[in-house]
């Protein structure tokens, strides 16, 4: 009788941890044990995995984890966890291709995107409900065997309309700058939480060994009268309650068009201005610059997106 008990109150705890109470969750992007890297080369399941390099498999980059390395306790029991953690890298051979236009060889970038049903697109709507509010939750950890170079930019998680611009974001590393300035810059180390506009919202350093844990709650502006785009961001490490750390603040610069963009989860490198390049080319951070073509990686857990 007492084992029976002890069972049922590790199961519920181990629910509780799988499900943050008294919310609603939109999508859930944490990575089952039973997934596969089959999985993850057909885009089967919560991530779209097309936007990696032309001639490797998706699983070539994003890695599950299994029990290698534990995923962030928030959500999760020591020795129960309901999910495994990823990883996702970049090397050389990360120059995506969109289809219909020219690779980016300034990039070295993997991207997971959230998808419903096998549709990015028809996750929109449901993830950034017009006039509403969703919370998007998502843990970052270092992967102290492919380091990042913190000379560079990183763009590792953010939001993203047609036009290219974020929502918000999360940067790591040396801001892109034309020319380039004094490397790596003050604060390289440091993440930063960003407004659409690029105004730094919350930043912390990049500690190694440590679950690093965010929550950006996100205003939809609708046809509602007084709703307005708005950001708010709680931070917490390893398994310790998440925080208020950028009460809810207006992101003005969001415009209707942008209303909707894909939700990622990525390593994005930007390149170092090449002083044999052209000006016009220098300027073009997305097909020209400097990469030194190294392996690197971040561990991704705790990844899901909430209505409030």
């Amino acid at each position: 009788m007492f084992r029976l008990a002890v069972i049922l109150a590790v199961g519920l705890r181990v629910a509780q941890c799988a499900l943050p109470s008294g919310t609603n969750v939109l999508w859930d992007g944490r990575v089952p044990f039973s997934m596969t890297e089959a999985d993850i080369d057909a885009s089967t399941g919560p991530y779209l995995t097309v936007v990696k390099g032309q001639n490797e498999s998706a699983s070539y980059y994003t890695t599950l984890l299994g029990h290698k390395i534990p995923p962030t306790p928030l959500h999760n029991l020591p020795l129960l966890p309901s999910e495994q953690a990823l990883s996702v890298s970049i090397d050389n051979t990360s120059v995506f291709l969109p289809g219909g236009s020219t690779p980016q060889y300034g990039f070295r970038r993997t991207d997971l995107i959230a998808q419903i049903n096998g549709s990015n697109s028809g996750a929109d709507p449901i993830l950034e409900p017009a006039g509403g509010t969703t919370t998007f939750h998502f843990s970052i950890q270092a992967d102290v065997a492919h380091p990042l170079n913190y000379t560079h930019e990183y763009q590792i998680v953010f939001i993203e309309p047609s036009d290219g611009t974020h929502i918000f974001e999360v940067q790591l590393g040396s801001p892109f700058t034309d020319p380039t300035g004094p490397l790596p810059a003050p604060n390289a180390h440091w993440f930063k939480v960003r407004d659409h506009a690029l105004n730094v919202l919350f930043q912390t350093p990049f500690l190694p060994l440590t679950w690093h844990n965010f929550a950006v709650t996100v205003g939809w502006a609708g046809s509602t009268p007084g709703s307005n785009n708005t950001l708010a961001v709680a931070y917490s490490v390893d398994g310790l309650p998440l925080q208020t750390v950028a009460p809810t603040t207006p992101n003005p610069t969001v415009t209707a068009a942008e209303a909707l963009g894909d939700f990622h989860i990525a390593v994005i490198k930007l390149p170092l201005v090449n002083p044999a390049d052209t000006p016009s080319e220098q300027s073009d951070v997305v097909h020209y610059g400097i990469q030194e073509g190294t392996h690197e990686a971040l561990l991704y857990s705790g990844v899901f997106v909430t209505k409030d």
